[in-house]
């Protein structure tokens, strides 16, 4: 049991220990929705409609005593079911993984280093780093913490945040742990919320085990979840469904009166409800939406929601935070400019790599560090203690021994935070403050002309990309008088404000913060893509432009304060944030006005943001990125999506993907509905017509074996087209099927009919006889098919540069399409099973030109639909070449 005692030393566990403790208690997670079985996939597979079809059908043929027939019929069985087994396995696969990605972090010591880890591999004992806005991974003990509260509703009901204290342990005693509930307990709980202040604590219970195992709740997962664009295609399906009931109904009743044989009438309404019922539909749907977050969490973003994958396309406005975002958050100290600098340029460290610290500055960089944590991990701390280490070290500013009597946090109010020190002696006090320039000068309480010599230095600082902070000191010789005279003095008797404390002024601090190298490039991707970026900071405008120059973001307007922003009505706001794209100065309470006026523009906002404050902005955003590395817990469960490297030019990757998924959605759904005309015109017209029958259910079943894998499989694993940044955002508002796609669809399906359809009646009309008439007809359905598919991969005109297209599955598809026609046309047994004559090479060549035919024909559509911008696109292309 680690005590509060040798805090300073902890190491925590080894990696070592980590693993054995986790190989003998296993994972820290309840009992929630994890994949499904192999067994569940299959059992999901036998209630699709067209599996019962097809064994119905194979029933019919035996009762009809055509055993081969239904013995292929069920051969055809086990061929679905192992594709629908492979897109549903690649679709947990998928959706395991995200699971994986989303569960709760945790920030562990580990052989004496913080690390990040997965809540789900925390341990027993192992010591936790709490910070603001995480989520308690598991049950524990704390050993040290500073004005730490926490949020245990979850546990409780009770809303209002609890008070937690440090342990008391006496050496070797065992203390055990407490329900929650009430202030002033040294225990936190799993799933619980960190909503102020920090602490350290050691694991005591993990999983079941903990007092949320023990009620029954899990912990969130990432479930697949009815999305918007899924609900409307279960409304368009259960339509559909209704419809092709119906007329299967209608024409087993009518093949029947009319023909008088009932059995083959059944046959025939089997056959058409396997061409015409929508189920694909739903399924391609969840398919796609699946993989598509899988995809996108290849490039470092996690889709915590579904719905956040169909949006991404559709973003106009990317709205992101500076630090960290769009620049490294490695943090260094470049400038230091003491009180008396005025009338001389600010010390820079990189002038000076070499020489020594000037002993004017040490005292500013000694209460920087006092101001800062011990073990700091904010990158500005740790950028002011790597400088006190190389310049400090072994003098009199270093101050090890120190005790910390009391925290004062950054507030809304007042954007400054101090410590109170008492030195080893126990003699002397000391109160060192940093925060923003105005803050730290309304503590040292600043004359007007003071602050305007104050905003001179500061502006010319942030002109240079600084973030500028300031530092003031307070120090007592003796105890104040409200402060209790004994050695171990009471940090509570210390006064509520950082205000009521003397400060001096000892000067202003200069943070570079390096721009990310690929920023500049994915911000130029954005204005081709028609995608505006808008740049929000805490910083001053001066660091804000900057930054901006630097990394190419247009300046459309004047800079915005966010003091500004709080002078405005909402009306003026909307007006105003049509011509600014810079925002200074700002803090997260103030992005939720921001998105809300963007929304009320039109726009499709995307916007960043990692803390606690910045949840509500997230959640009115159509798009919420938390930040992954640096974003607290409740900011990633707020967004809809996490940005797990932080990187600005990953979320411009997730846009782009995002375009691509609904671009092959839409493909997937043009084909999946162009296909199912023709199959159900010719299941439909014989019947009508008193023509021999077409498609019977092994026909039908041998083109599913083709459109299942090419929808799901094939379209789905297409690359982005070339100029897929180089158009506007599609309307967010626009349907999957729009008039243009939906018109498009049934062209295409419609000329396939009237191909396969003239084929038929001509071999027919020549008297060729009924199985030469259907091996025509169903050879050019299907060579047509194929032609359907690969026009469908591309949106732009077939060339031969699809020969080089990276999609392996589409030659698996195209290829094996062909192969086994080959099968059924020309081994005996299956030509027999399928009720074709031999196909002469006249026969075949005659096929082909109808294969041809709609081939030129779905590329004549294709160039009549495609967008003028993409035609303008193509033109500037070929003009730049």
């Amino acid at each position: 049991m680690v005590s509060p005692s040798n805090l300073d030393t902890v190491s925590g566990l080894s990696e070592q220990d980590a693993l054995t403790r986790l190989k003998r208690d296993g994972f820290n997670e309840l009992q929630s929705a994890r994949s499904r079985s192999l067994l569940a996939i299959a059992w999901g597979i036998v209630q699709d409609p067209i599996f019962l079809l097809l064994v119905g059908g194979g029933v019919i043929y035996w009762v009809l005593g055509d055993l081969q027939e239904a013995l292929i019929l069920l051969g055809f069985v086990v061929f679905i079911m192992g594709i629908g087994l492979y897109q549903e396995g690649k679709t947990e696969h998928a959706l395991e993984a995200l699971r994986d990605l989303s569960s709760p972090r945790a920030l562990v010591i580990r052989d004496g280093e913080r690390q990040r880890i997965a809540g789900r591999d925390v341990v027993r004992d192992d010591i936790l780093v709490l910070a603001e806005g995480d989520r308690v991974p598991a049950d524990a003990i704390i050993l040290s913490c500073s004005n730490l509260s926490t949020d245990e509703s979850l546990l409780t009901g009770e809303s209002l945040p609890v008070r937690k204290v440090a342990a008391v342990i006496d050496s070797g005693e065992k203390v055990q742990m407490a329900r929650p509930g009430g202030d002033a307990l040294p225990f936190v709980y799993s799933g619980t919320l960190v909503v102020q202040g920090q602490g350290m604590a050691q694991v005591r219970a993990i999983g079941a085990q903990t007092e949320m195992g023990k009620i029954g709740k899990a912990l969130q997962t990432v479930k697949p979840e009815a999305t918007p664009l899924q609900r409307e295609m279960n409304q368009l399906v259960s339509r559909l469904f209704g419809i092709a009931l119906a007329l299967c109904v209608a024409i087993v009743v009518m093949y029947g009166l009319t023909r008088g044989d009932w059995l083959k009438g059944v046959l025939a309404g089997i056959t058409l409800a396997m061409a015409i019922l929508p189920n694909e539909f739903p399924v391609v749907v969840t398919i796609f939406l699946a993989l598509g977050a899988w995809r996108i969490s290849q490039h470092h973003v996690l889709a915590r929601r579904a719905s956040a994958v169909e949006t991404l396309g559709a973003a106009t406005v990317l709205c992101v935070d500076k630090t960290g975002t769009l620049t490294l958050n490695q943090m260094a100290v470049q400038q230091l400019c003491p009180p008396d600098t005025e009338k001389t340029q600010p010390y820079d460290l990189a002038l000076h790599e070499r020489e020594a610290l000037p002993e004017a500055v040490h005292e500013l960089v000694e209460f920087c560090l006092l101001a800062s944590q011990r073990d700091p991990f904010d990158p500005m701390e740790k950028a002011f203690k790597q400088l006190g280490n190389r310049y400090l070290a072994h003098t009199e500013h270093l101050h090890n021994d120190w005790m910390l009597l009391r925290e004062y946090p950054l507030s809304p109010h007042l954007l400054a935070m101090s410590h109170v020190w008492q030195s080893a002696d126990g003699k002397q006090y000391a109160i060192a403050a940093k925060g923003a320039p105005e803050a730290i000068a309304d503590l040292c309480h600043f004359t007007p002309q003071q602050q305007t010599s104050l905003a001179t230095q500061v502006s010319a600082m942030a002109a240079q990309g600084l973030r500028v902070l300031g530092v003031a000191k307070a120090s007592l010789d003796a105890p104040p008088p409200f402060l209790p005279p004994h050695p171990a003095l009471n940090p509570a008797h210390l006064p509520d404000q950082q205000h009521d404390f003397p400060f001096q002024f000892l000067g202003l601090v200069g943070l570079s913060d390096p721009v990310r190298p690929t920023v500049a490039a994915a911000i130029q991707e954005c204005y081709t893509a028609g995608i505006r970026v808008v740049m929000i900071t805490g910083d001053y405008p001066g660091t804000a432009q900057a930054i901006a120059r630097q990394i190419g973001l247009l300046q459309m307007g004047a800079i915005m304060t966010g003091a500004e922003l709080d002078e405005m009505s909402d009306a003026e706001l909307q007006q105003r944030i049509q011509s600014t794209n810079i925002f200074a100065r700002a803090v997260p309470e103030q992005k939720l006005r921001l998105v809300q006026a963007l929304k009320a523009q039109g726009e499709v906002v995307a916007m960043t943001g990692d803390g606690v404050n910045d949840a509500p902005a997230l959640k009115a955003a159509q798009i919420g990125i938390a930040m992954g590395q640096r974003g607290t817990d409740v900011a990633r469960e707020s967004a809809a999506l996490v940005l797990l490297d932080d990187d600005f030019s990953s979320i411009v990757q997730a846009v782009k993907l995002g375009r691509r998924i609904f671009d092959n959605l839409r493909k997937a759904m043009s084909y999946l509905l162009a296909i199912h005309i023709p199959i159900a015109g010719m299941s439909l017209i014989p019947v009508l017509f008193k023509l021999p029958l077409v498609l019977l259910p092994v026909h039908v079943a041998f083109l599913h074996l083709i459109i299942d894998p090419a929808c799901s499989i094939v379209l789905e694993a297409e690359p982005a087209e070339a100029l897929v940044m180089q158009r506007p955002p599609r309307n967010a508002k626009e349907p999957l099927f729009g008039r243009k796609t939906l018109g498009l669809a049934v062209l295409q399906g419609s000329g396939i009919l009237a191909i396969v359809l003239a084929i038929f009646v001509v071999s027919l009309y020549r008297g060729q006889g009924e199985l030469d008439a259907r091996a025509l007809t169903f050879t050019t359905l299907i060579l047509v098919n194929l032609g359907l598919i690969l026009s469908e991969s591309s949106s732009s005109r077939l060339n031969l540069n699809i020969l080089k297209s990276p999609n392996a599955a589409l030659w698996w598809v195209l290829g094996g399409g062909l192969v086994f026609l080959a099968l059924v046309l020309y081994m005996p047994f299956l030509r027999q099973l399928f009720s074709f004559s031999f196909l002469h090479p006249i026969d075949l060549a005659f096929c082909l030109g109808g294969g041809a035919i709609g081939l030129l024909w779905f590329e004549l559509l294709k160039g009549l639909n495609r967008p003028k911008h993409a035609k303008a696109n193509v033109g500037q292309a070929i003009k730049h070449l």
